[in-house]
């Protein structure tokens, strides 16, 4: 079973819209959210996968079979399936036999994740894109926490895996950088992207962004669905 994220009504969270962030942004996909995370970002905007001292899991998370879940996915018609969370590798073993058998059905698969938890071979050989986002210091997680080399390790070799930091202030494109460069990451799959749940900061913060990542010549990611929408659930 999976445990899947709830919608405000309490269906599972399953929802068709478009990738808001990184190198696919506006393109129309199928979203599955997992609940639980092994990092507490500060500034996380879905705390309610994970954060069971404020949240209650019961309410919060729902235990979904992967048949399920597929058939959930395959009735939007849309081949593309962007999972996300929380964490979604804490779920690996139970998350491999659903992607494999979309990647079967032709489904294009992203997984974004915190580059803690190395992807088995199976589950690498299912998924076409991995979003990978290591956290900074921004993230009030412990290095030792938020940092695991022999992941970060394995992630840098897929040349299908774009590395997506979150941007508080100036400095942290500093970190950023740094960190992509200490795995060797081209700069051709680093994407800077600002943090921030309401439009106001989004462009404030996009602003200065964007002219970092002209000047070193890295990607620049909105984040189109909070532009659009606002941070709701399901969106």
């Amino acid at each position: 079973m999976l445990k899947v994220s709830r919608m405000p009504l309490g269906e599972p969270e399953v929802f068709r819209s478009i990738q808001g962030e990184g190198v696919s942004a506006g393109t129309p996909s199928v979203f599955l959210r997992l609940a639980t995370c092994n990092l507490t970002c500060t500034w996380c905007d879905t705390t309610y996968t994970w954060d069971w001292k404020h949240y209650d899991i019961k309410r919060e998370a729902v235990d979904v079979s992967s048949e399920d879940v597929e058939r959930r996915v395959t009735s939007f018609a849309c081949p593309r399936l962007v999972i996300t969370g929380g964490e979604p590798l804490l779920q690996q073993d139970e998350l491999t036999p659903l992607a494999t058998s979309l990647n079967g059905k032709g489904f294009f698969i992203e997984v974004e994740t915190n580059g803690t938890v190395a992807p088995s071979r199976t589950m690498t050989s299912a998924v076409a894109q991995w979003n990978v986002s290591p956290k900074l210091a921004n993230s009030g997680n412990r290095p030792k926490r938020r940092e695991v080399p022999e992941v970060l390790q394995v992630f840098a070799r897929l040349p299908h895996a774009y590395w997506k930091f979150v941007v508080v202030e100036p400095g942290d494109v500093d970190e950023a950088c740094g960190l992509a460069e200490r795995y060797g990451v081209p700069t051709d799959r680093v994407v800077l992207m600002p943090e921030g749940t309401t439009r106001g900061v989004l462009r404030e913060r996009g602003e200065w962004l964007a002219r970092a990542c002209a000047e070193r010549g890295l990607r620049y990611s909105p984040r189109l669905h909070v532009e659009l929408w606002g941070a709701r659930r399901g969106r």
